[in-house]
């Protein structure tokens, strides 16, 4: 049962939340995100040094939880709808899973729509990631994570580097990633009424505005309908009460019957990105201490397997 606390902040989280109002443009949204009003700018686990980089000409982050060194690195891609967010705005949440991991995190400023549509914000990703191998790390020691857009773009991520046949990350986590863009998941209307954060007929033109020209069923922007095969654990965590429900299941399956190790956990009665709760709500504090001993898990696995 939810605890008391997540009735209040899920009670603060929709009155503080523009996404799901139409009349709001991309412009206030950056800027509402930009300043924490929905509760995104966490503050870091007390010691969090954040230091800016160029990774292989992207902005970046790295944020580096207190602690005597970080074996390896969570790759954090923000989410925001394709259309806002930043290292600023998810720094907090960067910092605590990569806190719970014990590892460093990078946080990467790909490019926004509707300014640069797809594929822009996926080739970013991609030249980080590369970026990361080629300076800093070998594969085996790294996690790609994402929230929401930044999930879709982790998927996306690790589907265009099986097809160019590049090394892939050890694991991936996905916080309420969207698995598809076309709208047609059924969660997207029987949960409007339940999901604090988002609507489908307010999120639905910011998503378009990433899509594009593009048909939004193609693999690289609905991973949900791509050939899984191949690729690395995934840890999904999605929300009872959220709209993209429907689609983050329907994937699930649609990986294990590919045969990839996917850890699916719904939370009850939590919504779209509820992880930003942490420390003050408890359901956010113990996902993430779920994150990060997944993460753990898989780097374990991978250097006993070298």
């Amino acid at each position: 049962m939810p605890s008391l606390r997540s009735a209040l902040f899920r009670h603060l989280v929709r009155l503080g939340s523009l996404s799901n109002r139409a009349d709001v443009s991309i412009t206030q949204l950056r800027a509402s995100m930009e300043k924490g009003d929905w509760f995104l700018s966490l503050s870091a686990p007390c010691g969090t040094v954040s230091e800016p980089v160029s990774a292989g000409g992207i902005p970046a982050e790295w944020v580096l939880p207190p602690g005597k060194g970080h074996r390896g690195t969570v790759m954090f891609v923000h989410g925001g709808a394709f259309v806002m967010g930043s290292p600023r705005s998810h720094r907090g949440l960067a910092a605590r899973i990569a806190a719970a991991a014990q590892l460093r995190a990078l946080v990467i400023d790909y490019r926004l729509a509707p300014e640069h549509p797809f594929p822009a914000a996926l080739e970013d990703t991609l030249t980080a990631y590369r970026w990361l191998l080629r300076e800093h790390c070998q594969s085996s020691e790294v996690v790609l994570a994402g929230d929401s857009a930044g999930g879709n773009l982790v998927l996306a991520a690790l589907l265009a580097l099986r097809a160019a046949g590049e090394a892939l990350p050890a694991a991936a986590v996905c916080l309420s990633p969207a698995t598809a863009l076309d709208g047609k998941g059924e969660s997207l209307r029987t949960h409007a009424e339940r999901d604090p954060v988002l609507r489908a007929e307010t999120v639905g033109p910011l998503v378009a505005a990433y899509v594009g020209n593009h048909d939004p069923a193609e693999p690289l922007l609905s991973p949900l309908y791509a050939d899984l095969h191949g690729l690395p654990p995934l840890l999904l965590q999605v929300g009872s009460d959220e709209i993209l429900l429907s689609d983050v299941l329907a994937f699930a399956e649609h990986a294990r019957q590919a045969g990839v190790a996917v850890e699916l956990e719904v939370w009850e009665g939590m919504w779209h990105v509820w992880q930003i709760g942490a420390p003050w709500m408890p359901e956010a504090t113990r996902a993430i201490q779920h994150i990060g001993a997944f993460i753990q898990r898989q780097l374990t696995s991978q250097a006993r397997a070298a």
